[in-house]
């Protein structure tokens, strides 16, 4: 799942290349990809480049839920959380055009991904495995990582949910270096796309 991720590196929106001014898209950026690949750091920074609010997918079901993702699937199991994760994501999507940083596993469920297909442009930043487990140890904070051995966890959801993943619109490789070397990224391959003006 996406909770804060890492923002070891210190950058802020001023470091992205002056040479791309914001422009507002017409549809909510949704950033999908595995726990661990900068969804919510990298979501803030793109959010602040193009002036529009930003919203973490996996804050608002706490906020809902009023109990912490581990509770939930604790509790209720991972079915339970996904269906109101997929309520929580439609009405998000409902709303004025921002930067929504999903959970791992939100893409991977059929009804939110025909929601994020509808209703905004999805980017899936892929990591690889080295950088995805650098980022994630020592957090007990992630309910799936708690259930076996982290790497092999991680490997098999990376199997898994790669192809799927792979159906985003757009796909932008989440490196160990500075998180606006990839907004920079983001933001050339949505004027690519056709989602800002050039």
């Amino acid at each position: 799942m996406a909770g804060p991720e890492s923002s070891e590196t210190g950058d802020t929106p001023a470091a992205l290349d002056p040479s791309l001014p914001a422009a507002v898209p017409a549809r909510t950026i949704a950033l999908v990809g595995l726990m661990g690949a900068g969804k919510t750091t990298v979501g803030r920074r793109l959010a602040a480049a193009l002036h529009l609010p930003f919203a973490d997918a996996d804050a608002e079901i706490v906020k809902a839920a009023g109990c912490s993702i581990a509770e939930i699937f604790a509790e209720h199991g991972e079915q339970a959380f996904r269906e109101g994760e997929r309520r929580v994501i439609a009405r998000m999507l409902k709303g004025p055009v921002h930067v929504l940083a999903t959970g791992g596993g939100a893409f991977i469920d059929p009804d939110t991904r025909a929601l994020m297909k509808q209703h905004a442009i999805s980017i899936w930043l892929k990591a690889p495995l080295e950088v995805l487990m650098k980022r994630v140890e020592k957090r007990e904070h992630r309910p799936l990582l708690n259930e076996a051995d982290p790497r092999a966890v991680m490997e098999r959801l990376m199997a898994a949910r790669y192809p799927i993943y792979a159906e985003a619109d757009i796909t932008i490789e989440s490196s160990p270096g500075p998180h606006h070397v990839a907004v920079e990224s983001i933001l050339k391959a949505l004027r690519a796309h056709g989602a800002l003006a050039p």
